[in-house]
């Protein structure tokens, strides 16, 4: 069985989102390990998440797309409070932000096909 094309352009945009947090998850964990390690455990869930799909059809790959995209809200989330809190460098938390928006619209576009 093989994953459908939006299913591999997002995982692959989200193997591109953890190429982006090294320096990021450092900075931030800096100031605050719990909120660093919340970061890194959303954006391995969207990555994970997506992969697993892969091996399910109907509702259960679904449900994968779903647990992806909240995992992807959660990533912005966290990247949007450790700009907020001065933890990053806006420039390196932005891109991270816009690879994990990317992600998330990807995963809804699955989620909504018309």
């Amino acid at each position: 069985m093989s994953q459908p094309i939006p299913t591999f352009q997002a995982l692959n945009l989200s193997y591109d989102l953890i190429a982006a947090l090294p320096g990021v998850l450092k900075a931030v964990a800096r100031h605050d390990r719990p909120l660093a390690d919340q970061l890194r455990r959303a954006a391995q869930s969207v990555v994970l998440n997506l992969a697993e799909s892969g091996g399910h059809d109907g509702g259960n790959r679904r449900l994968r797309y779903q647990s992806a995209f909240g995992s992807a809200q959660e990533t912005k989330a966290a990247l949007h409070i450790a700009r907020c809190l001065g933890y990053v460098d806006a420039a390196d938390a932005d891109r991270a932000f816009r690879l994990a928006d990317r992600v998330a619209g990807a995963c809804w576009r699955m989620l909504h096909k018309r």
